[in-house]
C-alpha cells in the first residue's frame, strides 16, 4: 500500500483520529498519544507489512514504520484533523511515571529537530573528509561558510530548543525562543569576560556560556509553561498580546541565568564527570556497559533522552557517549548481514535482513533490524550484546570522541577522532556481529551440509495433513479454506499479494461462497467488514483468508460471519459465507488471497500444483 492508504490504515487502527490527542515522528517511528491505548488493535497493526512493531512506552503509543516514517507522518497530517505532538493533551486519568513524563518532554522536543541536527552534522562530516584529502583550503571563504552552515545550528541550539520545548509543552514557542536567545546576546556573553564577582539586582550571577548547551532551556521551558499559563488566567484579554510575552520573558530570562542555567551545568557535568571517573577507572567497562544498554534504549524508544548529554558533551572536549554507543548501532547491523549470508533459502528473511543492513550502513538506522530479526528471533539479541559490547569496549579504549551530532552510518566517520580507533571499534563489532549471527543465527546449515538436498527430499514425501517430523523439521500440509480454482499468488490482480509482500500462499477463486477453518486454532482477526478472516493455528501458523479483491469497500454487503473474533475454531467449522454472484454482479473480483503472514518463521512454503481444490485437498506445504 502507498504512503496515503498506509497512514489512514494506522490512524483506523488506533481507534481513529478522534482517539489521537497528537502525533509526532522521529527517525522511524509515529509517536501517539491517545486518549484510550484500548481502543488501538496492536495485533492487526502489526499485521500490517510496512509496520516493524508497536511499542507502548514513555507515555506514547509508538508505531514504527522505518524509513518512510516521514512521508507517512505527511500524508496522515493533511488528511486528517490531528495535531503535533504536546504534553498538555495527556487526559487527566492517563497515569504516566514521572521518569516518563521526563523522556517523553525530552523526546518530543528532540524529535522535530533530529533532521535538522543530522543534516548539519553531516556537512560536519563532509567537511572533515575535504579537509583530511586536502580538496578544501581550510583557511578560505567556502569552507567558512560551510563551516557556518553546519555549526550554526548548533551554536544558537537554545533558541531551537526553546521554540521546541514550548511547543511540546503547548506555550508560546517564540518566547521560548526569545528566552533562550537572551542568553546569546553580545551583552549577555560579555558578561563572561568581566572580572571579580558581579550580579544581578543583588543576586550573586554565575556567567554561563550557553552556546550550544540544551539542559537549562529544557528546565527553562517546563517552569515556564505553567507560568505562562498562570499570567494568561489573570490577565486581562485587552493587554494579553504583550503582557503576558513580556512576564515571561522579563522572568525567565534572569531566572534561567541566576537559577537553571547554572544548576543544569553542574547536572550535566555530574554525568560527564560520572563517564568520566568510569572511564577512568575501566575504558573497557565503560564502552562494554554503554554499548550494551543502547539497543535496549533504542527498543524501547526512550534513546533520544541521551542526546542532550551527548550535545552538552560536545563543548567539553568531544563527547564519547555517542562513539562507544556506535559500537552497538554497527553490531546490530553486523547480525543482520550474517543472517542475510546465512538464510539461502528463505528469500522474505533474506530480503529483510540485507534491506536492514544497507538502511543501518548507509542511515544508521537500525530500528528495522531490532524489530524485524532481533526481537522476532530471540536468539539473535545475545549476539547483539556480545558484539556491541566488544566493539563499545575498543571504542572507549582508543578514547573516541565526537563534537557534532552524526547518524552513524558509514558516511559520518569522518566524524569521529581518532578515526582510526573509531573504525577499528565498528569494523570489530560489525565483522563480530556477522561472524556470530551466521554461525549461531536462524537457518543454520545442517552438520553435514546437506540441509538443500534434505528440503527437497522432504517436499516429495506424501504425509496426511497433521504435523510430522523428519529429520529434525516439522512438516505442515495446509488444506483449503474454500473450493474452487487455485491459482499461483502472483497472478492474484493486487500488487500487496501478488509481490508476496504479505506473506506466500496461493489463490482460490470460489465456486461457492462458504469459507471453513482449515485447522484446529483460533479466530485473532475479523474484520468489521466480514471480508477478511485471520486465524492462527495450534502450531502457530498465522493465516490470512482475504474474500475478494478490494472487497472491503463493499461494507461488509455480501457477506455474513458464523464466528467471532476470539472464538476458538475445529477444522472444516464454517467461518464465513457469502454470495460470489452478488459480489462480481457489484463489479468485485472474487478471487480469494489465503496467505501465511508468518512467512519469515518458516524455512519454506511451497504451493501445490494449481488445479481444482475441494475442501480437504492440501494447498501449501509448510516447512519449520
Amino acid at each position: 500500500m502507498d504512503n496515503k492508504q498506509l497512514g489512514n490504515k494506522i490512524i483506523e487502527l488506533v481507534g481513529g483520529e478522534e482517539n489521537v490527542n497528537s502525533l509526532v515522528h522521529c527517525a522511524t517511528r509515529l509517536r501517539f498519544k491517545l486518549k484510550d491505548q484500548n481502543k488501538a488493535n496492536k495485533k492487526a497493526l502489526e499485521e500490517i507489512p510496512d509496520v516493524l512493531t508497536v511499542v507502548e512506552k514513555g507515555g506514547q503509543y509508538q508505531v514504527v514504520v522505518g524509513n518512510k516514517v516521514g512521508k507517512v507522518y505527511t500524508e496522515i497530517m493533511n488528511n486528517h484533523h490531528i495535531q503535533a505532538s504536546g504534553t498538555a493533551g495527556r487526559q487527566e486519568n492517563e497515569k504516566v511515571g514521572v521518569a516518563a513524563k521526563v523522556f517523553e518532554y525530552i523526546s518530543g522536543t528532540f524529535s522535530p529537530l533530529i533532521p535538522a541536527l543530522a543534516g548539519a552534522g553531516m556537512i560536519k562530516a563532509l567537511l572533515a573528509v575535504l579537509a583530511m584529502l586536502n580538496w578544501i583550503d581550510v583557511e578560505g571563504t567556502t569552507y567558512a561558510v560551510l563551516n557556518a552552515a553546519s555549526s550554526g545550528l548548533f551554536y544558537f541550539l537554545p533558541i531551537f530548543i526553546g521554540i521546541s520545548a514550548a511547543k511540546q509543552l503547548n506555550v508560546n514557542p517564540f518566547v521560548g525562543g526569545a528566552i533562550a536567545a537572551g542568553l546569546l546576546d553580545p551583552n549577555f556573553t560579555a558578561l563572561l569576560e568581566r572580572t571579580g564577582n558581579i550580579s544581578f539586582i543583588g543576586i550573586p550571577l554565575i556567567a554561563t556560556n550557553y552556546t550550544s548547551t540544551v539542559f537549562p532551556l529544557l528546565i527553562a521551558m517546563a517552569i515556564y509553561a505553567p507560568l505562562e499559563r498562570l499570567v494568561k488566567k489573570y490577565t486581562p484579554d485587552t493587554i494579553q498580546l504583550f503582557f503576558v510575552p513580556m512576564i515571561g520573558i522579563l522572568v525567565m530570562m534572569p531566572l534561567t541565568a541566576l537559577v537553571f542555567g547554572p544548576f543544569a551545568q553542574y547536572v550535566s557535568a555530574g554525568i560527564g564527570a560520572v563517564i568520566t571517573l568510569l572511564s577512568g577507572f575501566s575504558a573497557v567497562l565503560t564502552g562494554i556497559i554503554i554499548a550494551s544498554i543502547w539497543p535496549f534504549l533504542v527498543i524501547l524508544g526512550v534513546h533520544w533522552g541521551v542526546v542532550p548529554i551527548m550535545i552538552d558533551n560536545f563543548s567539553k572536549g568531544g563527547d564519547i557517549i555517542g562513539p562507544i554507543t556506535s559500537g552497538a548501532v554497527f553490531a546490530v547491523m553486523g547480525i543482520a548481514f550474517g543472517i542475510f549470508l546465512r538464510s539461502r533459502k528463505n528469500k522474505d528473511l533474506r530480503s529483510l535482513a540485507l534491506a536492514g543492513t544497507l538502511s543501518g550502513l548507509f542511515a544508521g538506522v537500525i530500528e528495522p533490524i531490532l524489530y524485524g530479526l532481533a526481537l522476532r528471533y530471540r536468539r539473535l539479541m545475545p549476539l547483539v550484546l556480545i558484539s556491541g559490547a566488544i566493539g563499545g569496549a575498543i571504542i572507549a579504549l582508543f578514547d573516541v570522541r565526537v563534537a557534532t551530532f552524526v547518524f552513524q552510518s558509514i558516511f559520518s566517520i569522518p566524524a569521529f577522532s581518532p578515526m582510526v580507533g573509531y573504525v577499528i571499534g565498528i569494523g570489530t563489532a560489525f565483522a563480530v556481529g556477522t561472524i556470530l549471527a551466521f554461525i549461531f543465527g536462524i537457518e543454520g546449515k545442517k552438520k553435514n551440509g546437506e540441509a538443500e538436498e534434505e528440503t527437497k527430499k522432504e517436499m516429495e514425501i506424501e504425509v496426511s495433513p497433521t504435523i510430522t517430523e523428519n529429520e529434525g523439521k516439522e512438516k505442515y500440509e495446509l488444506t483449503t479454506p474454500l473450493s474452487g480454482d487455485m491459482i499461483p499468488l502472483e497472478d492474484v490482480n493486487d500488487p500487496i499479494f501478488s509481490s508476496g509482500a504479505m506473506g506466500k500462499g496461493v489463490g482460490v477463486e470460489p465456486s461457492e461462497g462458504v469459507v471453513v477453518a482449515p485447522f484446529d486454532g483460533k479466530v485473532v482477526t475479523l474484520f468489521p467488514t466480514k471480508h477478511a478472516i485471520g486465524l492462527v493455528s495450534e502450531n502457530g501458523i498465522e493465516l490470512l483468508i482475504h474474500i475478494g479483491i478490494d472487497t472491503v469497500e463493499l461494507n461488509g454487503k455480501h457477506y455474513e460471519a458464523h464466528v467471532k473474533a476470539d472464538a476458538i475454531v475445529k477444522k472444516g467449522q464454517k467461518l464465513i459465507t457469502f454470495d460470489v454472484e452478488g459480489i462480481k454482479k457489484d463489479g468485485y473480483q472474487t478471487i480469494t488471497p489465503v496467505i501465511i503472514t508468518n512467512t519469515a518463521d518458516y524455512l519454506d512454503i511451497t504451493p501445490k500444483k494449481p488445479r481444482y481444490v475441494g475442501r480437504e485437498d492440501e494447498v501449501l506445504t509448510v516447512i519449520k
